[in-house]
């Protein structure tokens, strides 16, 4: 018995897995420049105390797993009419939070700082609605490095 589908179908249908697995492979015409987009961030908390130091929390998601983040403080220092980084570090692990919980209401447990030298910054985070807020992590800035 002979088929009575089109010598045309049979033929598309290399083309469309090649096309198909080019575009989930990331390569080909459709495919994004590597490096082209800088991981996706919001800032969570922040505190200026006073013209020394200006500290702030900033979610960073992640490139391999769109469900976790990296949460970044960073501390920027006043000097010739503006602000400058000064510091950075990882509060916990990297990628070791959950991106949604993060960026949604009640992601700050606690952000305490003060302007005594040097200055403590306690941080807690939201893990996840179910399992509540992260252990209270430790800072210390003095001459605006961060030391734990």
């Amino acid at each position: 018995m002979k088929s009575t589908r089109p010598p045309t179908r049979r033929r598309t249908w290399p083309i469309l897995t090649a096309a198909t697995t080019a575009v989930l492979a990331g390569v080909g015409p459709t495919a994004p420049h590597a490096g082209a987009a800088a991981p996706r961030t919001q800032e969570i908390a922040s505190s200026v105390l006073g013209r020394d130091y200006r500290i702030t929390l900033t979610a960073v998601r992640s490139t391999d797993d769109a469900y976790a983040a990296s949460v970044r403080l960073r501390v920027d220092t006043y000097g010739d009419g503006g602000w400058t980084e000064s510091d950075r570090a990882t509060v916990g692990a990297a990628d070791g939070w959950f991106w949604y919980p993060l960026t949604g209401e009640g992601a700050v447990c606690r952000f305490s700082t003060s302007a005594a030298e040097p200055a403590p910054v306690d941080v807690s985070l939201l893990v996840t609605p179910s399992i509540g807020c992260s252990e209270p992590q430790y800072f210390v800035i003095e001459d605006g490095r961060i030391h734990t």
